[in-house]
């Protein structure tokens, strides 16, 4: 493993801004040394199963993960091994065929629900993000996402909030956040914590290449 790479973990729950501050932080640092991996891009392929079936499954519960391929492509990109990400297909519940080729950058960012919530992952990273943001606002945001992009219906999403997503939420993600490094408020929308911690990101990948050096 690389001593320059420096590996990230975001969590939070679901519509918390995860996306927002990993992508912000690869804007800060430059596109071309930041890679983000995606914990939604590794749900298990349930293709063999019958859509109305695959429409059932608790997908905020980490067996719904494909956690091992999840770990080794961390673990490949920290080496320096390019990946090819899975793609998903969130409205019918099944892996596509198609990848995304992720080479290895200076900084490699997982963002998810679960990362800090697995010990698998959790260990990878040197620093620990944990995104909070208000409860009705998350569901708000989780409502416009599913309906709009991934074809669901009002009805559907409040069901699955309620007897999947905040069950998992107080099981396996608020009880994550003890272990995180530090806890950003309002995700990407926190300039002044994008801030602080693209300044500690740059100072620690300096530490490190002046350690290679040596």
């Amino acid at each position: 493993m690389s001593t320059h790479r420096l590996m990230i973990g975001v969590a939070g729950g679901t519509g918390s801004g995860k996306t927002s501050v990993a992508k912000g932080l690869q804007k800060l640092l430059a596109p071309e040394k930041v890679v983000v991996l995606n914990q939604d891009s590794y749900y298990q392929d349930r293709g063999d199963r019958a859509p109305e079936e695959r429409a059932q499954i608790n997908y905020d519960h980490p067996d719904a993960l494909d956690l091992p391929l999840l770990v080794n492509h961390l673990k490949a990109l920290a080496a320096g091994t390019a990946i090819e990400e899975p793609t998903y297909d969130f409205v019918n519940h099944v892996r596509q065929s198609g990848t995304r080729h992720i080479e290895a950058g200076d900084v490699i960012i997982c963002e998810g629900i679960l990362v800090l919530a697995l010990p698998e992952i959790r260990d990878l990273f040197a620093i620990k993000l944990f995104v909070h943001t208000d409860d009705d606002l998350r569901l708000i945001r989780r409502l416009r996402r599913d309906i709009s992009i991934r074809g669901r219906t009002l009805e559907s999403v409040i069901d699955q909030y309620i007897n999947q997503v905040r069950p998992m939420h107080e099981a396996f993600v608020e009880p994550s956040r003890r272990y995180a490094d530090l806890i950003v408020p309002e995700g990407g929308r926190n300039a002044v914590a994008l801030d602080v911690i693209a300044a500690h990101i740059r100072y620690h990948l300096s530490l490190a290449r002046q350690r290679g050096a040596n």
